[in-house]
């Protein structure tokens, strides 16, 4: 069985028996949202949390 198959079997596995459609589709998205985000922080870096708070700052003080 295929990677994103058995993912897509856990979460079925984890949601309700009476989800719809929507809730399956819903969770695939924020699924591959996470995957994509975490990508992008090991391929481009992050910064912390503190430093965050620090750039957001900025904005709203301006």
């Amino acid at each position: 069985m295929s990677a994103a198959k058995q993912e897509v079997q856990a979460l079925l596995n984890k949601l309700p028996d009476d989800c719809s459609l929507e809730d399956v589709q819903y969770h695939l998205y924020v699924i591959e949202k996470v995957r994509r985000g975490i990508q992008a922080a090991n391929d481009h870096g992050s910064v912390s949390q503190d430093e965050a708070e620090k750039r957001l700052a900025k904005w709203t003080t301006e």
